[in-house]
């Protein structure tokens, strides 16, 4: 005999456990570990929610529990408006296999009402939204996501090969502030790869081309130019600046090195990416969770070992491969998602088209990330790579 939808309610709230809104919330505070999953609608959301709430609307709860909520043995509470749909949405965890599940009742509104702690998302405009529909879609960025990216701050060394798709892709995303530093202007022989720059900059600063293009990509994105090389007397005042990631687009080994200490003794992540001919390798030097460049490469190549790209040439594309891997790298760190290249080295070759990873271990001895590091303070770069 088919059931009323009253008699279907009734139902379901016999078959689950409900917790009042005073009991909810004095577990919060207490400390208890709890998963609260907000089953409202998106609209419903960006007017507030409970602070550290999971939002997964009732609609696509059963579509995405299983990566939402991998574990299956957490105290879940859920919660909507005004109890009834999180009471379907208990009832169907349940059913999921979800071994403790709760429901708030009544729902955010009645929270709201007495006064308890709640949070307002982001405001997104209807533009971002629609800019950045394919990330909010995303259970791993979601607004939440896309609200750090907004607010992070990457510093991009160089505007050439590696810096040009990385800073594409990086605008692209929504990353708030990008700094660009570069001292070097667009010559012809920059367009087979860097492809952030144009035929009408040719003799521009690389940093203002790079700026233009960036600005005309994403309007949100605020560049922070930088028309310098990077060198020993600069690179505190550049550094000093908040950034959240450093993407190293360098292609000579002084300023690598001034990069690698800098970046150590401030705690900044750096993601480095190199090329030569038709390979290419990314890592992250990530202070305090791996090693440092120096682990790698305590000394410099011979320079016959190492000649630049104007000297042996490089496959166009080569960066753009290299580069993008180093914004989705940076873009991993930002949303703290996945497994950053800490410890570990990929090395592409462009002809077989194979990539291989190489474990990479911190090596206690170091100079600068060890533990007893005896390189304290900057160097003589230029002489320690030429000597």
């Amino acid at each position: 005999m088919a059931k009323t939808y009253s008699e279907l309610l009734q139902e379901t709230k016999a078959a689950i456990k409900q917790v009042s809104l005073e009991d909810l919330k004095a577990r919060l505070e207490s400390g208890e570990k709890i998963t609260l999953v907000d089953v409202r609608e998106k609209d419903e959301w960006r007017q507030g929610y409970i602070p550290g709430a999971i939002h997964l609307p009732r609609g696509f709860l059963e579509m995405q529990a299983t990566s939402r909520l991998p574990d299956k043995k957490a105290k879940i509470i859920t919660y909507c408006a005004g109890g009834i749909r999180s009471a379907f949405a208990a009832k169907a965890l349940m059913d999921l296999g979800y071994e403790d599940v709760e429901s708030a009742n009544p729902g955010f509104g009645d929270w709201k009402d007495k006064g308890f702690p709640t949070e307002v998302p982001f405001a997104f405009t209807n533009a971002q939204l629609d800019r950045y529909s394919r990330h909010l879609l995303l259970p791993e960025v979601g607004e939440k996501g896309q609200e750090k990216l907004l607010k992070a701050r990457v510093l991009c060394l160089g505007a050439g090969g590696l810096g040009a798709p990385a800073a594409l892709y990086l605008a692209a995303a929504g990353v708030g502030t990008l700094g660009i530093v570069d001292g070097d202007t667009v010559d012809a022989s920059n367009l087979q790869r860097q492809v952030i720059h144009g035929m009408d900059r040719l003799g521009e600063s690389k940093v203002d081309s790079a700026a233009k293009t960036l600005q005309n990509l994403n309007p949100d994105v605020k560049i922070v130019p930088f028309k310098e090389r990077l060198d020993s007397s600069n690179i505190d005042r550049i550094f000093d600046q908040g950034w959240d990631v450093i993407v190293d687009g360098l292609d000579n080994f002084p300023t690598r090195y001034l990069v690698n200490d800098a970046s150590v003794w401030k705690g900044i992540p750096v993601v480095h990416g190199s090329i030569f001919r038709f390979d290419g390798q990314v890592t992250t030097f990530w202070p305090g969770k791996g090693p440092c460049y120096r682990c790698l490469y305590p000394e410099p190549p011979p320079a016959h070992l190492a000649p630049s790209c104007a000297e042996a040439g490089v496959l166009g594309v080569l960066p753009g491969v290299i580069g993008v891997i180093q914004a989705t790298e940076a873009i991993k760190i930002i949303l703290g998602q996945g497994e950053p290249l800490v410890g570990r080295l990929l090395q592409y070759d462009s002809l077989p088209m194979v990539f291989r990873q190489f474990r990479l271990r911190r090596d206690k001895q170091c100079v600068v990330c060890g533990d007893s590091p005896t390189i304290t303070e900057y160097i003589d770069y230029e002489g320690f790579c030429t000597r």
